[in-house]
């Protein structure tokens, strides 16, 4: 495993992020976990946005892009849903990636981005 994957498999947590509130994303919980396995070069992920577990596969590749595919959801209905509902809306469009000391950052090239520091840093 190099360096760059190391400073990926952790858990995110999620500060910024379309109109959500810096407070709204802790209220929520918001976060992505990285930390499982690394397998052919796929990471199996979990997110959580407040209600649903959610899953998926990403590859980080060292040229900056990165592919988020197969997002699976459980299926509890929750009285807010709109954090979750735009999180997976947008999660699979985000295509580069870049970390910067305990900051990673997802984009989609349109301008959409996601900003998450690393739950293990305080």
């Amino acid at each position: 495993m190099n360096t760059r994957n190391y400073q990926i498999q952790r858990e995110w947590m999620l500060v910024s992020f379309g109109h959500f509130t810096k407070a709204d994303l802790v209220n929520y919980k918001a976060k992505i976990d990285l930390t499982g396995k690394l397998e052919k070069g796929r990471i199996r992920a979990t997110a959580f946005m407040g209600c649903n577990n959610i899953s998926f596969y990403s590859e980080f590749k060292n040229n900056g892009n990165v592919n988020i595919k197969g997002l699976l959801s459980t299926m509890k209905a929750c009285q807010n849903m709109e954090l979750e509902n735009e999180f997976q809306k947008k999660f699979e469009t985000m295509t580069k990636y870049k970390v910067e000391g305990h900051f990673l950052t997802l984009s989609d090239g349109k301008g959409n981005i996601m900003k998450f520091v690393a739950a293990d840093w305080d």
